[in-house]
């Protein structure tokens, strides 16, 4: 079972598993159509040209290697900074003097940071070779990709004119003649382009400009691809500008040539009459009319439109790409055609059909009443709609994921790195629909990307965030003037690129960052659909992530990456230093908590929650609801557990921490069908979460339902293959649903894992073993196990395997080494599972005097768990000195206490030797429905299924005391599993019962 802590991992997986499953935590460009080239890979913002010695104003003039490039630097000895012309976020472009060849060039520059980036260094080679295919006057020349003192930049023609984008602008729309003349010159380069098998894919009229001879030029091919698929992206990737796509690049297919005369289409009917063909709402919703109906003929827009050119930009604007002009040749023909530039053709492009619906798609306008948020991605929308409740209050909303990405630090400072992203994540949860995708989840699948890489960039964090179906991307970047810090967000939708919102905020100096950087979370979430007050939520975020200085906040990060890439021990001595910057800091002791725990050092985990609630003042609501629950699943309280998860997830609920953790103390309660219904809640805020499939695979096994808990399984595993949990809980899948060759196998490609899932995969085996009886075999695996264990000083893992030994032994009637296997065990670890199962052994052995000391300890404890232990073994010790009436009692107050398994077991077997029958019948029945609660006895990861087949034997003596004409029909089920077994005497004796 996986425990989700929030900032950090708890993972109840031993040292045998160790990977467990970390279960927490968790666009388009400006363009101001300046005359200049622009570049939609990047933002770039127009400046006014600077002079000789000048510099540029604002805190994102461009650098080369931390200088600015003044006017009359000579860039790689050969180009003369003249002008700047325009500046953003991953470079700049000047206007420059080439040297060598005595002409006018334009550069772009990349920002050193940025160009250590492989996507983005592949964006702009992407560009250069792509546009260096096409010679064309039409297109823009490439001219080199260079380097200077270690910076990149790229030279192209230089141009003076404007782009389309400022002249409607300035404008609205264009003549038709005008319109024409431009729009067959870029039907001109892209025909080009598609002769050499390049499709564009972000055509806009940012990215078309005309010089004052009226020469037009279609210019950026950064996200350019071959017909055979040697561009950057995949099928199934949607990148590019959302006004300007065609429907299938809107759903994330594949693209053709035809999709570029879509984008064409949308321009030209803009020119023509000012206005977009599919009007809406939003972007988004104009994006999804389009994959749904045709575009109103432009002759019914305006009636001095010409027929013929009217059915040309529809045959470019039809919804199915086979019904479009096939490639832009074809589309330059008609238009040339139209223009009376070539005799004797004719147009090709038929009478515009009519869409047959009429009217706009009814769109939610977006206000106090209600919201709509929609995403385009395989064809289908998600929508989430607001509802209004009292001011004040977070809104009834269906679940947002978002993935915080990392922040460009432009400081210098280290404490900075990645520390700004976790105080947002924690704002941003403020909102209670709103969940926080894991940054160490989102690093690990960024490092199975086709480009691997650790830096949650835009690109980066876009692509996981496709992947995992995550609604929206943040990213920013922080940098500082003086002692003055400005630090800046933007959210993007995931599929579209859109730009959802933008947020900045600037600091007097910079330990002020921790009380208003959450001021970037307003207008974020208020795009995602929170419609608290501005006041109200600046109260909650501004104090939410509260901590004393940065240097903590930094080192509770680090641990968490630590934690992540599975570096325990790191992780805690991270989160150590952190609370080490601030004592009061919750954060820090939970991260402690939550290492001890994975580190084995369960009295630790205990210790360190108790230190965070100390300080759970220092917590927002949602942190506190959720340490709450934490603890009290530390502290084995699992009722308190539930009260505190249920709480949160009422309030928020969207909560996937609460949600799988409430499933966990649901669990722990062994209320299988509450736990089902949880698991569920958490994967469908987390679909593609592998810690959510897993959890609810195992939930499915422990409620019985094997089949669903393969199907969890195997669909975790195909997202993360290499799920050490992943591999455990399909074993045991298949072993509840009598797979055992299959469940052997899966165990096997656990152990091929190495350590810690190979120690795990023998106890598995062992389990294997023993349910079919093959006793000799299970202790030879046990053996060899523990010992690796001890070797390797895994003592948690090496005393369960000496459990487990004892009790192969004492099956076979081998007391003293049972004996001397639990004493082993006893000596490697006292803990819950080891105290009650040696409490139980030492009853079977007579030990009674061993077995008391054994239950008077596990009553000592203050939880509910060992005092039901405490109880059952109480009852045993009675029922070894024939008082069964006693014996029923005690185990019958046990299981008011905790509803388990186990304890249901021993409660028909003290009805057994009462002579009570029925009910002794009653409570097998009841282990046999709850077959699923046998495959780990003590919900921990340690396979103990071998206890089930013993259901049957017993069920058939009680039958038999019933004079029941069926009761061999149990002992055959008995033998069905454990009939071949040579080592079992119990076999030997049922065959003899049966007359086998």
């Amino acid at each position: 079972m996986l425990q989700d802590a929030g900032a950090t991992v708890v993972s109840p997986v031993p040292p045998g598993v160790g990977s467990g499953s970390p279960a927490v935590t968790i666009p388009p460009r400006v363009d101001t159509g300046a005359a200049t080239l622009v570049s939609s890979a990047e933002t770039i913002v127009s400046v006014p040209p600077i002079r000789q010695g000048e510099t540029p104003k604002g805190a994102n003039a461009p650098f080369l290697g931390g200088i600015l490039l003044e006017i009359g630097t000579v860039l790689g000895g050969r180009y003369e900074i003249l002008e700047l012309l325009g500046q953003g976020g991953m470079g700049a472009v000047y206007k420059a003097a080439d040297r060598e060849v005595d002409r006018i060039v334009a550069v772009k520059v990349i920002r050193p940071e940025m160009a250590s980036n492989p996507e983005i260094l592949a964006r702009f080679k992407q560009e250069l070779l792509l546009s260096s295919k096409v010679t064309d006057r039409n297109v823009i020349r490439i001219y080199d990709l260079g380097e200077a003192h270690g910076v990149k930049f790229i030279t192209m023609e230089y141009m003076e004119g404007e782009n389309l984008h400022s002249l409607l602008k300035a404008r609205g729309k264009l003549e038709v003649v005008e319109a024409v003349e431009i729009m067959e010159q870029v039907a001109s380069g892209l025909a080009a382009a598609h002769r050499e098998g390049i499709i564009h894919r972000d055509l806009k009229p940012a990215n078309i400009m005309r010089d004052k001879s009226g020469r037009v030029v279609v210019m950026d091919f950064g996200l350019a691809r071959t017909f055979s698929g040697d561009g950057m992206t995949q099928t199934g990737m949607m990148l590019g500008t959302m006004e300007y796509m065609s429907p299938e690049q809107a759903q994330g297919m594949d693209v053709k040539a035809s999709s570029d005369i879509f984008t064409v289409g949308l321009i030209l009917y803009e020119l023509l009459t000012g206005i977009t063909p599919f009007q809406a709402e939003t972007a988004i919703a104009s994006l999804l009319m389009r994959t749904q109906k045709r575009a109103a003929p432009l002759v019914d827009v305006d009636r001095n439109i010409p027929g013929t050119l009217s059915n040309i930009v529809a045959k470019c604007l039809e919804k199915e790409p086979a019904k479009r002009y096939q490639n832009a040749e074809e589309l330059d023909a008609d238009l040339r055609v139209w223009q009376g530039k070539t005799a004797g053709k004719t147009i090709t492009a038929p009478a515009a059909r009519r869409d047959s619906r009429v009217g706009p798609i009814p769109w939610l306008r977006v206000g106090v009443a209600g919201v709509l948020v929609a995403a385009i991605a395989g064809g289908s929308a998600w929508y989430f709609i607001v509802k209004h409740k009292a001011a004040g209050t977070s809104t009834a909303h269906g679940p947002v994921s978002v993935l915080i990405g990392d922040f460009e630090n432009h400081t210098g400072d280290s404490v900075l790195d990645n520390t700004l992203e976790p105080m947002l994540g924690v704002a941003m949860e403020d909102a209670s629909f709103i969940n926080v995708y894991s940054r160490g989840d989102a690093r690990k699948i960024a490092k199975k990307l086709p480009n691997p890489t650790d830096v949650l960039d835009e690109q980066t964090s876009r692509l996981v965030a496709i992947n995992q179906d995550i609604n929206a991307v943040i990213t920013g970047d922080i940098s500082h003037r003086g002692e003055q810090y400005d630090i800046s967000a933007i959210a993007l939708d995931t599929h579209t690129g859109n730009v959802l919102a933008k947020a900045e905020v600037t600091v007097a100096d910079k330990q002020q960052i921790l009380s208003e950087l959450p001021k970037l979370a307003i207008p974020i979430r208020q795009a995602l659909g929170d419609t608290t007050t501005d006041s109200v939520k600046f109260d909650k975020v501004s104090g939410g992530f509260t901590a004393k200085s940065l240097e903590a906040v930094h080192y509770d990060s680090l641990g968490v990456d630590q934690q992540f890439a599975g570096k325990f021990q790191e992780a805690f001595n991270s989160f150590k230093k952190s609370a080490e910057e601030d004592p009061q800091f919750a954060r820090a002791y939970t991260g402690m908590a939550a290492m001890s725990q994975n580190l084995g050092r369960p009295a630790d985990a205990v210790k360190y929650m108790k230190l965070a609630m100390q300080n759970k003042d220092r917590m927002t609501e949602r942190e506190l609801y959720r340490n709450q629950g934490l603890y009290y699943l530390t502290m084995g309280e699992s009722k308190e557990c539930v009260d505190q998860y249920t709480q949160l997830v009422t309030r928020y609920p969207a909560d996937r921490v609460g949600w799988n953790n409430l499933a966990n103390c649901y669990t722990q309660l062994r209320n299988a069908p509450k736990a089902l219904e949880a698991a569920r809640h958490a994967v469908e805020i987390v679909p593609k979460g592998v810690g959510q499939r897993l959890n609810l695979a195992f939930i499915a096994a422990f409620a019985g339902d094997f089949a669903t808990s393969e199907k969890e399984a195997r669909a975790a595993l195909g997202i993360s293959p290499t799920s050490a949990q992943g591999q455990l809980v399909l074993a045991e899948a298949q072993t509840g649903q009598g797979q055992i060759d299959a469940a052997a196998n899966s165990y096997r490609r656990l152990e091929e894992m190495g350590a810690p899932g190979a120690s795990t995969a023998a106890i598995g085996l062992a389990d294997l073993a023993a349910y079919q009886g093959n006793y000799a075999e299970a202790a030879r695996i046990l053996t060899q196990g523990a010992a690796t264990d001890a070797a390797a000083k895994d003592t948690d893992n090496a005393a369960r395997k000496y459990a487990a030994l004892a009790k192969i032994e004492e099956l076979q009637g081998h007391q003293p080494a049972a004996l001397a296997d639990m004493a082993k065990a006893l000596a490697a670890s006292q803990s819950l599972q080891i105290e009650m199962l040696a409490g139980m052994l030492y009853v079977e052995a007579g030990e009674l005097a061993k077995a008391q000391k054994a239950a008077t300890s596990l009553a000592a404890q203050t939880s509910t768990e060992p005092q039901a232990y405490s109880k059952i073994i109480q009852g045993l010790i009675a029922l070894k000195k024939k008082d069964a009436k006693t014996a029923v009692a005690q185990i019958t107050a046990a299981n008011g206490m905790l509803d388990t398994w186990i304890g249901h077991f021993e409660l028909g077997r003290a009805y057994l030797e009462a002579g009570a029958f029925q009910e002794a019948s009653a409570e097998f029945d009841l282990c046999l429905k709850r077959r699923g609660e046998a495959i780990e006895l003590f919900d921990d990861n340690v396979p103990t299924y071998a206890y089930f087949p013993l259901v049957y034997y017993y069920q058939g003596r009680a039958r038999q005391g019933m004079k029941m004409a069926t009761f061999s029909d149990s002992y055959k089920n008995y033998l069905s599993t454990r009939g071949q077994s040579s080592d079992d005497p119990l076999a030997l004796e049922v065959r003899r019962m049966v007359g086998q």
